[in-house]
């Protein structure tokens, strides 16, 4: 519901949430590894990070989508992805 109010308000935009924590391990408490999740407002579409760079492979699409022309190297770097996920 607030997705679809925020669409009205702001017509061209999207709204992304992206919450990252940090665990402490067992081993080595001085060193945590982090862990992350972004979430598409109006979708509620998620997708679990393990690396930064996959938060620009997430929004991507939907900048295409608003006719945005990404970089040569996002477009690569999601077709990889693509790939990746089907093997």
């Amino acid at each position: 519901m607030v997705g679809a109010i925020m669409d009205i308000v702001e017509p061209g935009t999207q709204s992304f949430i992206v919450k990252i924590w940090v665990e402490e391990s067992g081993e080595d408490t001085s060193r945590g590894v982090w862990h992350g999740h972004i979430t598409h407002v109006s979708s509620h579409q998620r997708r679990y990070l393990k690396d930064m760079n996959e938060i620009q492979d997430f929004i991507a699409p939907y900048l295409e989508e608003m006719g945005v022309k990404v970089g040569k190297r996002w477009r690569l770097r999601g077709w990889l992805q693509q790939l990746k996920g089907r093997g």
